[in-house]
């Protein structure tokens, strides 16, 4: 992620709510961004949306106000998100707050804890 910037797609576990707010702006959800950003929606919360149960989902969806299809859309992207991460499709930069000392050991670090994170998820061939 670059400070100021969008953030970085495959940095998603460890976006703040306002990273999310700016992705919600690029995915077309904008108009949730302040209700996101008041419940503390961030990176980390989205990932675990897929360990959900139903009514935990329909709790987040009627805490956040949210249509049914703007949830799917969400779940949608989020799987893109994921997908890129699994296949390695996107490269793995430092977080603007780590030191650049540490580049090379965050970098391999971040590949393996990325796919170790969608281990679980089903990819269409």
């Amino acid at each position: 992620m670059s400070r100021g910037g969008p953030p970085e797609p495959l940095d998603f576990f460890i976006w703040t709510s306002e990273d999310v707010g700016v992705w919600l702006d690029e995915i077309g959800l904008g108009s949730y961004r302040q209700i996101f950003k008041g419940n503390d929606v961030n990176g980390e919360y989205l990932d675990s949306l897929s360990t959900f149960t139903t009514e935990q989902i329909l709790r987040f969806i009627r805490r956040c106000h949210m249509k049914w299809g703007d949830f799917i859309t969400l779940c949608k992207e989020l799987r893109h998100i994921k997908v890129a991460c699994l296949k390695g499709e996107q490269e793995v930069r430092r977080p603007w707050w780590a030191p650049s000392c540490l580049s090379a050991v965050f970098v391999k670090v971040a590949k393996h804890n990325r796919q170790s994170r969608v281990v679980s998820l089903k990819v269409d061939p």
